[in-house]
This record gives structure tokens, C-alpha cells and sequence, in this order.
């Protein structure tokens, strides 16, 4: 059974769709579709998911805000969610569904409704031990933050992350760091907990960071961090369902406090940590 994986959520069920020859991404498997907007996430115990319901409700919010009139049916989603993570062949996966601006009447389907499904690796131990250097994408920006569209996804693959360059950083035209280009970004200020309240996708992963540090009693600012303050900060992190909460230890060419992951930020880790041990479940 392939580990690249591609259905329609039909009004009948699932229909398995053609994978592109070598496709090692979502942007791959979905090349050459009318792209809408989507939704990324990872499984937890092979089918669980953490959330499930604000990435589905996020999608909606995505749709209205792009004007379309169709709705997401949520019970066939959820249905071909779990079906399909249940019957994979891996322990986990990296999952995406889309609902398209269009039918991808070329792969057979009149459904708009796609689920995706990779390999999932999380990042090694390794990372959040050591923490992760990232640098700025000055040219990229989110036409509207809110919804979570697909052609971004796109547009963002001309900074291919690698090397020593984890992630890259966007910022608004006075100099604030707004997000990373498939994360969202926190500095510690005096302190102070930053993130940006404003210009940024309202990440799953970030509601629920926010809200944690909110229970630990930490000082928490939706005053973004400018570049002009970098080489003031203690601690930063970039934030994904994918990644949880990851150290950042190197901004550009500044290093972050003593270059080491903080306490802070370990803190918070360690309370998400065991908020996802008590929060998962299955699709259904």
C-alpha cells in the first residue's frame, strides 16, 4: 500500500485518486488543481487528532471569507478522516484536506472535497534540545491572513527551507514579524510572552499555546516582535501542529539570549505536551 495517498469524499464515500509520479508533498499532489483553501494537521495514536473541530470550523471561516456559497459538509469529512488514517499503513500521517475553488474533473471526481495523506515525521528530540535558526522572507506575504488558502502554499515553496535555515519569517512593512511561512512566531520580550495579534492565520496550534500560557500565569503580548528587537530577546519559537511549540535559537544573524532554548518556552512545551495526551480523539 502506498504511503502517498489521495481520495475524494464523495457523496458515497471515498474515491482514491491518481498520485503524480514522485510526489513527496501536499503542493505536488495537488499541482495543476483550482486550488481553495485547506487544512494541515497530523494524527496522534495513528487515527486521533488534536482539534479537529477548530481545523473544520477554520475552513468554514476560510470559505465565507472568500465569498463562496457551498458549505463543507462536516459529517462526510469527518467520515473520510477516519477511514482513511485508520487504514494506513504508518504509525502516523501528515494529513491535509482541501476544499477546492473548483471539481478536479481530470482526476475523475466532481467532489471539491480532497484529503491528503504522507509520512509523518515530527522534528528529532535533537531540535528541541538545540533549537532551530530561521531567517526573514521580506517579498511574502498573506493577501488575506484569515483564511487559509492554498495558493499561498504555493507561492511559499520559492523558500524551500534547509540547511541551516529552518523556517522563514514574514513581516509587515514596518518591520513587525509577523509569522513563519507555515508556522506562527512568539518572542520573550523583558519577559513578556510576544506574538502577533493581527495579520497572522489564526493557528490551531496557537489558540491552544496562548491559552496555556494564560493558565501558567505568564505574561502574554499580541504586540508583534519588530526585527529592530531581535537582539533584545531572551527566548523566541515558532509554533504548527506539526511541531508543537520549537525552540528558536538564531534570528538571521542574531543569536537568541545565550543561544540556547529557555525556560519559558520549555515550560509551555511541557504543558502542551500533556494537553495533547488528554485532548486527542478520533475523527468520529
Amino acid at each position: 500500500m502506498s504511503t502517498v495517498q489521495l481520495f475524494a469524499v464523495e457523496i458515497d464515500g471515498l474515491r482514491p485518486l491518481p498520485i503524480p509520479p514522485n510526489a513527496t508533498s501536499f503542493d505536488q499532489l495537488y499541482e495543476g488543481l483550482e486550488l481553495g483553501v485547506y487544512s494541515a494537521l497530523r494524527t496522534f495514536a495513528h487515527n486521533k487528532f488534536l482539534y479537529l473541530e477548530h481545523h473544520i470550523q477554520r475552513t468554514r471561516d476560510s470559505i465565507a471569507l472568500l465569498g463562496w456559497k457551498e458549505e463543507l459538509d462536516e459529517t462526510r469529512l469527518r467520515q473520510g478522516l477516519h477511514e482513511t488514517c485508520t487504514q494506513y499503513p504508518l504509525p502516523e500521517a501528515r494529513v491535509r484536506f482541501d476544499f477546492l475553488a473548483a471539481p478536479p474533473k481530470k482526476l475523475g471526481t466532481e467532489s471539491r472535497l480532497l484529503i491528503g495523506l504522507m509520512p509523518f515525521t515530527p522534528p528529532s528530540a535533537a531540535l528541541y534540545e538545540t533549537g532551530v535558526k530561521v531567517s526573514f522572507a521580506p517579498d511574502l506575504a498573506r493577501h488575506n491572513p484569515l483564511a487559509k488558502t492554498a495558493d499561498f502554499a504555493q507561492a511559499r515553496q520559492a523558500y524551500k527551507t534547509g540547511g541551516d535555515i529552518y523556517e522563514y519569517l514574514l513581516l509587515s512593512e514596518s518591520g513587525e514579524i509577523l509569522e513563519g511561512t507555515g508556522t506562527n512566531f512568539y518572542g520573550v520580550l523583558d519577559g513578556v510572552f510576544h506574538t502577533a495579534g493581527t495579520g497572522v492565520l489564526a493557528g490551531i496550534t496557537r489558540k491552544i499555546i496562548l491559552d496555556l500560557a494564560a493558565e501558567l500565569d505568564l505574561p502574554v503580548s499580541l504586540e508583534p516582535i519588530t526585527v529592530a528587537q531581535v537582539p533584545q530577546l531572551s527566548e523566541a519559537a515558532l509554533s504548527g501542529s506539526s511541531r508543537a511549540l520549537l525552540p528558536v535559537v538564531q534570528i538571521g544573524d542574531v543569536v537568541v539570549g545565550n543561544g540556547r532554548p529557555g525556560p519559558i518556552c520549555q515550560q509551555i512545551l511541557t504543558a502542551y505536551n500533556q494537553f495533547v495526551a488528554q485532548e486527542i480523539k478520533t475523527a468520529v
